[in-house]
């Protein structure tokens, strides 16, 4: 479906812009993949990482902020779909600066809709989200998830217009920025031999960038207008993920911190009453409808009343063993 199309990235020179961009790149063939970011000096080295891939020259690298609505207009002339990454992420910055994650994260996300709204080719919009939209302890969290609201009653504007709003959801992805497992990493290339466990209790869900590519194209192919798409995936618990990058090593209790959760949480109880339960996902469907002609039609089986979905509570769990083999696997970020 992406074969002969033109899409835009918002915050496309980040590790999702970039994995998604190889992963269209090496599995069909676009017209154009256009990279909507703030910063000439990462488009300019994303330009030359793609130099092999881009031998047909589909790339495009277009400097705009999505708070700026009028650069969104002219970067959006003949755009398909739009993938909305850009977002400011750091907790702590976040935390500090409430009024530029405002701009960004919520004015900016509204631009995106506007400016898809009205530029009249825009068949598609996915927007990324974070399982701390999910009951936000934290001001991040609480920008994504008016984004998310944003995004979900976009459709209602949509009238007439063949184009539809749809968003993915997931944690922290494994090896990504500010995660644990980098943390752990630099301690024990620095000679550490203790890992630091803020709660003993404390769990998360294993997703690498593939997987996370993978579910937004399955939304860019399956959505109707509203829907939350959900990977199932597997947790692990934060001491087997110490043992498993420093067996036998001592792990401190130090205490969580501000902003922090003890797991990831995906779906709510609230949640349960409009989600419904496939083979690979799960999706939370919009409580309200705005129009019947284009209301999403749920194939998947109905979860139980009262059921969440968190790296706490998940039928799905790691070995130490099967962590280790997982971690071969990852990709620090520099």
């Amino acid at each position: 479906m992406l074969n002969n199309k033109t899409i835009l990235i918002t915050g496309g020179t980040g590790s999702f812009g970039k994995c998604f961009t190889k992963y269209v790149l090496t599995h069909y063939n676009p017209k154009k993949i256009i990279i909507y970011s703030r910063d000439e000096f990462k488009q300019f080295i994303m330009q030359n990482e793609f130099k092999d891939l881009n031998k047909n020259n589909q790339l495009r690298f277009f400097i705009g902020d999505v708070r700026d609505k009028e650069r969104l207009n002219r970067a959006l002339e003949g755009v398909d779909y739009i993938i909305h990454a850009a977002a400011l992420k750091q907790v702590p910055a976040c935390e500090y600066n409430p009024g530029e994650a405002i701009k960004t994260n919520i004015h900016g996300a509204q631009n995106v809709i506007d400016a898809a709204l009205d530029s009249g080719t825009v068949k598609k919009v996915v927007a990324l989200s974070t399982d701390k939209a999910v009951n936000p302890v934290n001001l991040y969290g609480g920008t994504k998830l008016v984004s998310d609201k944003l995004f979900i009653a976009a459709n209602a504007y949509a009238g007439a217009k063949d184009i539809n709003f749809s968003i993915v959801r997931y944690g922290n992805v494994a090896g990504s920025r500010g995660s644990v497992i980098p943390f752990f990493h630099n301690i024990i290339q620095n000679g550490g031999r203790e890992l630091p466990i803020t709660d003993y209790r404390m769990t998360r869900f294993w997703i690498s960038l593939t997987q996370g590519v993978e579910l937004v194209i399955k939304a860019l192919e399956e959505a109707k207008g509203g829907e939350t798409f959900i990977s199932k995936i597997p947790s692990f618990k934060i001491t087997d993920l110490a043992q498993a990058m420093l067996p036998g090593c001592k792990m401190p209790e130090v205490g969580i911190r501000e902003g922090e959760k003890l797991h990831e949480i995906m779906v709510t109880v609230e949640d349960s009453a409009t989600t419904y339960e496939y083979d690979k996902h799960f999706i939370v469907y919009p409580q309200i409808v705005w129009s019947n002609s284009k209301k999403p039609q749920p194939t998947g089986k109905k979860v139980a009343e009262g059921f969440s979905y968190s790296s706490g509570n998940n039928s799905e769990w790691l070995s130490i063993e099967e962590i280790k083999k997982l971690l071969l696997t990852v990709d620090f970020e520099k």
